[in-house]
């Protein structure tokens, strides 16, 4: 039984869970949807909804703790196809924070997706929750994420 057991290990370390899940925290910021196992997903809701509402708090030791939980110093520059911790926190606390700051929480989605070919893992999209109306599509459902992909 798994009482009392708050999260996954992925058989990984917690160092290189932690990195992994700034990373894909970072790039969900940047591209407002990604595609990943439904447990990562499910897992990284946890640390975007933080962020996001670290986001809403907009002071600077919202951002400096921002900056620790995405794992970088915030100087870092991004080079060509690279998301930089820098980039992701400005666009947190800038844009995400405009557009959640009515909402009281449940900033993402996780949409099924179906058995990734070749190991048969589950797969799912997680997305900001007003992302096809940020894209410009007035209305989303799991048709079009599954045609999409």
């Amino acid at each position: 039984m798994r009482h009392k057991k708050a999260f996954r290990k992925f058989s990984r370390t917690s160092a290189h869970r932690r990195a992994m899940f700034a990373n894909m925290a970072m790039a969900l910021v940047e591209n407002g949807r990604i595609r990943t196992t439904e447990a990562k997903a499910k897992d990284l809701r946890r640390v975007v909804e933080k962020l996001v509402t670290l986001g809403l708090e907009g002071t600077l030791d919202a951002r400096r703790r921002a900056i620790g939980e995405l794992g970088g110093s915030g100087k870092s520059v991004a080079r060509q196809g690279q998301v930089s911790t820098r980039n992701a926190v400005q666009k947190l606390f800038g844009e995400l924070a405009e557009r959640f700051r009515d909402r009281p929480g449940g900033y993402t989605r996780v949409i099924k997706l179906g058995p990734r070919r070749g190991d048969n893992a589950p797969m799912a999209v997680i997305e900001f929750v007003d992302y096809l109306q940020v894209e410009g599509v007035e209305t989303a459902d799991a048709d079009d994420v599954h045609a999409e992909n």
